[in-house]
């Protein structure tokens, strides 16, 4: 091959993995949260999150930003039968305390959920306290928030969202509890062995759906929610030792409700079937 054939090759290779990254670090959360904090009237809170960095600027002038309130007279409700399916695997895990919340980060494979015949894959999940997304103006103490992805377009992003209000503890967190304690002790990240997904126990029968966005820098749009209508319990210990792993300025993670603009929030419930 000539040296000018070679030349266009790597070019267009190099091309190639730029596109890709550049579509992965839109579609993905921002890791590092010196860059943003949650501090009403602070430079860096949410209310100026748009006007950082130009690459976050749909934070401000996104019209299909998260979290918003899931009002039951915006709701329309649809029986449907076989929506959402999950294919989910144990896998090792890693938790990490990313200042800003607690993230469990699966290693390898920890399989999917398909909707509409389309699979998005398991990368993490994550706590806000008190919770982002209200139901008819009701916050919550705990929200947690599942985040998959299509293999073929990482910018596909659907998270399935979890909201939990004082009571009994938990099973998945008192599993981690020991880990988390240890993350109060400035430790970042942790092995903490084979997890399956199916632990944190995601199996309502009805949920909310609507589009959205990331409820973090970037604040990337075009994000499907899935918010479980079933409210779970956490103990008042386990959301004060999220509270007390992260940093100071995120104690209160849970990012302003944001403007509906007249979307379409559904209600998925299933269909009953027939007696014979």
């Amino acid at each position: 091959m000539k040296p000018q054939s070679n030349l266009t090759v790597l070019i267009l290779v190099l091309l190639v993995i730029i596109s890709v990254h550049s579509t992965l670090s839109r579609a993905q959360e921002v890791e590092d949260e010196r860059e943003f904090d949650y501090v009403k009237g602070s430079e860096k809170g949410p209310q100026h999150w748009g006007d950082l960095k130009e690459e976050w600027a749909a934070c401000k002038h996104g019209d299909l930003q998260s979290p918003i309130d899931l009002s039951t007279r915006r709701v329309r409700v649809i029986p449907k039968f076989g929506f959402i399916k999950t294919t989910y695997k144990t896998q090792n895990a890693t938790l990490k305390n990313r200042g800003h919340d607690i993230q469990v980060k699966w290693e390898g494979d920890a399989g999917s959920i398909r909707i509409n015949g389309s699979d998005y894959f398991l990368h993490q999940a994550h706590w806000h306290s008190p919770s982002e997304h209200t139901i008819n103006g009701r916050r919550y103490d705990l929200e947690l928030h599942m985040v998959h992805s299509s293999s073929s377009n990482p910018e596909k992003v659907v998270v399935v969202g979890l909201l939990y209000k004082i009571g009994c503890a938990d099973p998945f967190l008192s599993k981690l509890e020991k880990y988390l304690k240890e993350m109060v002790d400035e430790i970042e990240e942790e092995g903490i062995g084979k997890i399956h997904p199916l632990e944190i126990r995601t199996r309502g029968r009805n949920y909310y759906t609507y589009m959205g966005s990331l409820t973090v820098p970037p604040c990337t749009e075009g994000v499907l929610w899935i918010i479980d209508h079933k409210v779970r319990t956490v103990s008042r210990e386990q959301v004060k030792l999220l509270k007390e792993a992260v940093h100071d300025h995120a104690e209160n993670n849970a990012r302003p409700l944001q403007p509906h603009n007249d979307r379409q929030i559904t209600l998925h419930v299933p269909i009953k079937k027939p007696r014979y």
